[in-house]
């Protein structure tokens, strides 16, 4: 038995639906463990195209269980909507392949409202979430007053609990000249979806516990990037749970030790959506020929991603935040036409030197990249799935980069398509 935690060493959108569906295959269990309906992968199978917001990958293959921890919020109503959607492209979803934790946070609507006020009103200083109420649940679930899974077996307890949630949310409206929000229609609304969602509830700390008894290999799914995580993360540019790898015993109920590989995804380049600070940005004809190549849209959003060069001080630093055992290189194929292509090594902040990314948000918009320049490779590695075939100046780029963030590549993407992949060591395996 080997269970894998997958993690994003960047800022999200590193490609990890591609290579979490490749190890969903071997898994017997693949869990999300935080986050909300807000991380997009976009798998292609058989010709089918399947974009997941809150389901976890696995779900679109036979035979494997699909599981939603604690640590994730969920939208009931969008979590109803997914299955649905899935289902009309023939992938069958039910309490045999299909759980949700009975202690997960609910995103409810005036989340979602309370979210689009506080971007709308925010100006220059917005974060750029998606809007989907990601950030306030998580507030009411650490302020002790949310509504979870397990609330909706009971009406009165429900009640309670809706109360105690609006009488929060309520007082905030009135002071913002909006208009409150009532309690009936929406625990109207909940008791009618109530046994939809309830069906799929189970403590999911005891089947994890069940499954490592019965020698089932588990890949937990991570959202995001390390970059947005909210303790390490370029704060306050980040989501709201934490996207660490260590996460994934916290938001699932199970022990570090059912950890045994870290895999980090990694963008041969750098992407970020939303605002906040981003060294390596390019705001020029380089930077569109990556969004361009690399298609860089938000699964979810649809978001014009910004585009950069790689930074090896970011990623340096979060395989050592997150304790990442190895990285996947991704989109290798989208740098083909470059003549050069640029690593940051270091950063220049106020004249001094420094290797790592500082905690201050005014320290991170300042500082400028140093980069190491090396030669392109002029020519395609689309499609390439042995290493030696690789041009020698794109091996000579991922070797360079994995000595500079030492950890050792796993695999190489050399397409959006599954079977483009260059495997240098299965995770899976010993």
């Amino acid at each position: 038995m080997r269970n894998i935690v997958v993690v994003g060493s960047q800022w999200g959108d590193e490609g990890k639906g591609k290579i979490v569906d490749w190890l969903s295959e071997q898994a017997d269990v693949v869990i999300r463990f935080q986050g909300g309906h807000n991380a997009g992968h976009t798998l292609v199978i058989d010709g089918v195209t399947y974009k997941l917001r809150l389901l976890p990958s696995g779900v679109v293959r036979k035979n494997k269980i699909s599981v939603i921890g604690n640590g994730v919020v969920v939208d009931p109503w969008s979590l109803l909507e997914e299955i649905d959607e899935i289902k009309s492209k023939g992938i069958n979803v039910d309490v045999k392949n299909f759980i949700i934790s009975e202690s997960a946070n609910l995103i409810l609507p005036f989340h979602r409202e309370m979210d689009e006020i506080r971007e709308d009103s925010a100006g220059e200083g917005k974060i750029g979430t998606t809007r989907r109420g990601i950030g306030p649940a998580y507030e009411d679930k650490v302020g002790r007053r949310s509504i979870r899974v397990m609330d909706l077996r009971s009406e009165k307890n429900l009640d309670q609990r809706l109360e105690s949630v609006l009488m929060h949310h309520n007082a905030i409206r009135k002071g913002l000249g909006k208009k409150i929000f009532e309690k009936e229609k929406l625990k109207k609304d909940l008791l009618k979806i109530a046994p939809q969602i309830l069906k799929f509830s189970q403590p999911v700390w005891l089947k994890i516990d069940e499954f490592k008894r019965q020698k089932k290999k588990i890949l937990f799914e991570g959202a995001q990037g390390i970059l947005l995580d909210v303790d390490h993360g370029t704060y306050p540019f980040v989501t709201s749970s934490n996207t660490v790898a260590s996460s994934a015993a916290t938001g699932t109920g199970c022990g570090l030790n059912t950890i045994n590989y870290v895999l980090g995804i990694t963008k041969a380049y750098t992407t970020r959506v939303g605002e906040g600070p981003f060294p390596t940005e390019l705001k020029d004809d380089i930077g569109e020929l990556l969004g361009t190549r690399g298609k860089e849209f938000g699964t979810v959003t649809s978001r014009k991603r910004r585009c950069g060069w790689f930074d090896g001080v970011l990623v340096r630093q979060t395989i050592k935040i997150s304790g990442i055992d190895g990285i996947a290189l991704t989109k290798l194929d989208v740098l083909d036409e470059l003549d050069e292509i640029k690593v940051c090594t270091q950063y220049d902040l106020n004249g001094n030197k420094i290797d790592y990314l500082p905690a201050s948000v005014e320290d991170q918009l300042r500082i400028k990249p140093i980069y190491k320049t090396f030669p392109g490779w002029k020519t395609s590695t689309n499609g390439i799935k042995n290493i030696e075939e690789l041009p020698e100046n794109a091996k000579n780029y991922i070797y360079a980069i994995e000595d500079f963030v030492e950890t050792k590549i796993s695999s190489i993407s050399t397409s959006p398509e599954r079977e483009d992949t260059i495997l240098i060591k299965n995770p899976f395996e010993d």
